[in-house]
């Protein structure tokens, strides 16, 4: 196996699957736009096409921009002549819409809910034969609940039967990892114990050693527009295709498990 790894959007997880795959013996180029202490980037064409040319492994955790995919809109070609030993995409457990609570699988169908546009992306990803991994509440050190506490922006939503999906930044880098030896195709990558987020922040709370914030109706919690169009859908995500396929389980098996990782290495 080459290690020789093309990130595009060295963002929050893929910063955290560039220093593990440092960490063996790998070389990481990345880009961004506007370069970055660790990139290039994304509008340097020559540099990028260098890269394409150089790397046998190509991630892209770009999101979508004005309904296309930035990343197969200008470097799609040249990544198809390249062919690369392995791509894949960070997509978005968004692309399911709302399904009441219901579980969702990689069969489900996409493109219904807010996220018309990562759906896109996602099926253009497809189409060139990368592993996609389909993502939901993304948190792990320097960004959970407990920051979210400690910062007084943690609020209880009286929505009982609101259930959200969650993933450790590195159970998902376990599972990208996991993927470079096995068949491409599209994997939720989640944690085992879709909740409500009203359990994560009590568990928060109790680890920090502080009250739980008051309960509010959704109209008293006066939520951005971002965070509106998470509580407007609901649905639990199967992550049995990723064990199966991948031979992958995660370490942090719920957010108890996650969030007192976070807690014990960032010394809160």
């Amino acid at each position: 196996m080459t290690k020789n790894m093309l990130i595009f959007g060295l963002g929050y997880t893929a910063s955290f699957l560039r220093t593990a795959l440092i960490e063996g013996g790998w070389q990481v180029t990345a880009t961004q736009r506007g370069a970055g202490a660790y990139s290039m980037a994304f509008e340097d064409e020559d540099a990028v096409l260098a890269a394409i040319k150089n790397a046998s492994f190509i991630l892209s955790s770009v999101p979508p921009k004005n309904g296309t995919d930035p990343v197969l809109e200008k470097y799609g070609a040249a990544i198809l002549d390249a062919a690369p030993q392995w791509s894949g995409y960070l997509s978005s457990t968004g692309v399911y819409g709302d399904v009441k609570g219901a579980w969702v699988d990689e069969h489900s169908p996409i493109g219904t809910g807010r996220r018309t546009d990562r759906a896109k992306a996602d099926m253009a990803w497809q189409n060139y034969g990368a592993h996609i991994f389909r993502l939901p509440g993304i948190y792990g050190p320097g960004r959970n609940m407990l920051d979210r506490i400690i910062e007084g922006r943690a609020k209880k939503i009286d929505m009982p039967n609101q259930i959200f999906s969650r993933i450790h930044v590195q159970d998902i880098v376990a599972a990208i990892i996991k993927s470079f030896n096995r068949p491409n195709g599209v994997y939720n990558i989640g944690d085992n114990y879709p909740c409500s987020q009203n359990e994560l922040v009590d568990y928060a709370c109790q680890l920090l050693g502080k009250p739980p914030p008051a309960l509010l109706s959704l109209q008293q919690a006066d939520l951005s527009p971002m965070a509106m169009g998470f509580y407007a859908e609901n649905r639990r995500v199967s992550n049995m295709k990723a064990k199966r396929i991948l031979a992958w389980t995660p370490q942090f098996g719920d957010y108890r498990a996650g969030l007192l990782n976070c807690y014990q290495q960032d010394g809160y």
